[in-house]
């Protein structure tokens, strides 16, 4: 197993130097500068798109939402909506349909909560009238609830 290698030196006395680089070719900077200024000038001119403020994001959803985060069940210190007890809320001019549900079927507001919740969203300038419609499925989880919920329950 001893085997023997050669090592081959070779010595360079001189190298070819590399081409240099046109400046005939390159963008002047007169040039640069202008094509930068065109592209902020389309960009800072552009206008962010209009929000319908019934639409997710606009003004009239998110009264609805304040109006609901408002709103708290008396045996759990979350509001409902940071609670996961809101699963969608649709406004159709000036029309509020809120569809939620509660902890439990047994809970001791499920007669009294849907009313609030109608009377609450329907106190929002804008809203016209306010529906509640109370589904049991899927059923409420913890899984449901925000991160502000479930630090507030010291469930994080």
């Amino acid at each position: 197993m001893n085997e023997e290698r050669t090592i081959r030196v070779e010595e360079v006395t001189r190298v070819a130097a590399p081409p240099k680089a046109r400046a005939l070719d390159a963008e002047t900077a007169p040039e640069k500068l202008e094509r930068k200024r065109d592209y902020l000038e389309g960009f800072l001119a552009a206008k962010p798109a209009a929000v319908d403020p019934a639409a997710v994001g606009g003004d009239l959803y998110e009264a609805v939402i304040a109006a609901l985060k408002d709103i708290y069940d008396p045996e759990i210190p979350v509001n409902i909506y940071d609670l996961g007890l809101i699963y969608n809320v649709e406004i159709d001019e000036g029309h509020v349909l809120v569809t939620m549900t509660l902890t439990t079927p047994h809970c001791p507001v499920a007669e009294s909560m849907p009313g609030e919740v109608e009377l609450r969203v329907g106190a929002v300038p804008g809203v016209g009238d306010a529906e509640v419609n109370l589904v049991w499925d899927p059923p409420w989880s913890p899984a449901n609830m925000s991160d502000e919920a479930r630090l507030e329950l010291g469930m994080l």
